[in-house]
């Protein structure tokens, strides 16, 4: 039986380094049997080009009937000036995850030892580091009614967004934090905004309901502004770290930034089905697309994740995640993660060297 793997390729640098997936999944594919249809469609401002929709009735359709979903990146300055639910980001990105109930976001923060250099922090703080955030997807302010901006008395515009989440939505991502903190070092810190948000007065009370159907796991709470502090301070006091859609977003990219380049880190987007869609934490990069110097490691790790997670072939998981190791073990760089005495690649150099280690 088939397994239906939807690759979105969506803007900016996103049609570059889904190429390269493209060829990292069609030889792991042809190797081990796998059985995976591999197929294309459009999202972001590519879509609205074409289609006149960030997220078309064609997409969403190839969007259920796939096992797993593949997902570049969207956006770009070309599209800003859409009214907000229009632009690739709202009208495509949020509408995936919200349509297919993609509410728990894995994203591990792992500094490969052969990057230590790349990252902005002492090797010392940073050498070993091994983070995962848990982040809430589908609910918090990013999606909370209503929202909107409108016109005060006196002429005077307003914007306003709704912070709000439910027991339900809570629960059900503490789960995720629990069970994921179990199977690593049984360390998990909430992160929330308690003192003074009533909203995450709700979660910290659950969390540590919850906490009681975990006794292994050590449960501790952190204001988010400590949180972002103690990233930069102590990274690797961490473990574990669950928190909601606007928390998470922020502190996972800050988290990202530790392991030397943003380049190199994907993430997935579960139902509680482990369905998913899997994507490089990395946004579109505009700046640079076309010029073939985009890392495409990130999305090339997260397609190793959807195969762990989703698809139920772990051990390939591991073969393309060695054969990332073995590349960087050589020395190849792109230029997001080059250091003097190392070798600068292409987009395309780096893909083509991730196959060839896969062949070896």
């Amino acid at each position: 039986m088939s397994k239906k793997v939807l690759v979105l390729p969506g803007d900016g640098i996103g049609p570059e380094i889904s190429a390269e997936v493209d060829k990292v999944l069609s030889l792991v594919n042809e190797q081990e049997s796998l059985g995976l249809a591999l197929d294309q469609a459009l999202v972001g401002g590519a879509a609205i080009d074409a289609e006149g929709s960030a997220f078309p009735e064609s997409t969403w359709q190839k969007c259920k009937m796939a096992d797993a979903i593949l997902l570049a990146c969207v956006g770009g300055p070309k599209w800003d000036s859409l009214p907000p639910a229009e632009r690739p980001e709202i009208g495509g990105l949020l509408q995936i995850r919200s349509r297919l109930d993609l509410f728990g976001n894995l994203r591990p923060a792992i500094l490969y030892p052969q990057l230590a250099d790349a990252s902005s922090l002492k090797p010392e703080l940073v050498s070993g580091l091994d983070i995962l955030i848990v982040r809430e997807l589908t609910g918090g302010i990013y999606f909370g009614q209503p929202r909107g901006i409108r016109e005060k008395e006196g002429g005077i515009r307003e914007g306003f967004n709704t912070y709000v989440y439910d027991e339900t939505e809570i629960r059900r991502i503490g789960k995720v934090a629990f069970e994921a903190a179990m199977k690593r070092g049984k360390k998990l810190c909430s992160v929330d905004k308690a003192n003074v948000l009533e909203v995450t007065m709700l979660w910290r009370e659950i969390m540590e309901d919850m906490s009681k159907d975990y006794p292994e796991v050590e449960l501790t709470h952190m204001y988010v502004d400590n949180a972002a502090m103690q990233l930069i301070r102590e990274p690797k006091q961490f473990d574990v770290i669950v928190t909601g859609n606007m928390f998470g977003d922020i502190l996972s990219d800050a988290a990202a930034m530790l392991t030397g380049s943003i380049g190199m880190l994907p993430s997935a987007s579960l139902d509680e089905n482990s369905k998913g869609m899997y994507e490089p934490c990395h946004g579109s990069a505009p700046d640079i697309a076309g010029q073939g110097i985009a890392n495409p490691l990130a999305m090339i790790l997260s397609a190793a994740m959807m195969l762990r997670h989703s698809l139920s072939c772990a051990a390939t998981a591991d073969r393309i995640e060695a054969a990332v190791e073995s590349v960087l073990d050589k020395g190849l760089r792109t230029p997001d993660i080059y250091s003097e005495g190392m070798q600068k690649v292409s987009t395309q150099e780096m893909g083509d060297a991730v196959v060839a280690a896969l062949k070896a």
